[in-house]
């Protein structure tokens, strides 16, 4: 079992940079690989980017690539999506996951958290 909080969110400005980060609970979070989806009003739950177990691999969304950056502290336990230039479009609820696999597929995470809301200006 394993127990997702994510925090960071907030408003900031288009051309903006937050921070988000993902704290999990329980001794085997070196073995998940971790993902960050997010969602907007009306929207799917979208991909956003994934890394693996020994944060060795890294998958982004097209849509981020080049702007955000995830990445993993095992002795931590925690994940973290760098957000760099962020646009009026990137506003969202973001999600942290957790899968036995490194994948960009939504149903491969077991574990989910409550979400942080990210709001961007224009």
């Amino acid at each position: 079992q394993v127990q997702l909080v994510e925090s960071g969110g907030g408003l900031v400005q288009a051309g903006g940079s937050l921070r988000l980060s993902c704290a999990a609970s329980g001794r085997t979070f070196g073995s998940y690989a971790m993902g960050w989806f997010r969602q907007a009003p009306g929207k799917e739950r979208d991909f956003v980017a994934a890394i693996s177990w020994s944060g060795s691999t890294t998958y982004y969304a097209d849509s981020v690539r080049g702007r955000f950056t995830i990445s993993r502290d095992n002795a931590k336990n925690t994940v973290y999506l760098q957000m760099n230039r962020l646009k009026p479009e990137d506003a969202a609820v973001y999600y942290c996951a957790a899968s036995r696999i490194t994948t960009r597929r939504r149903g491969e995470y077991d574990y989910w958290g409550q979400g942080t809301q990210v709001t961007v200006s224009s």
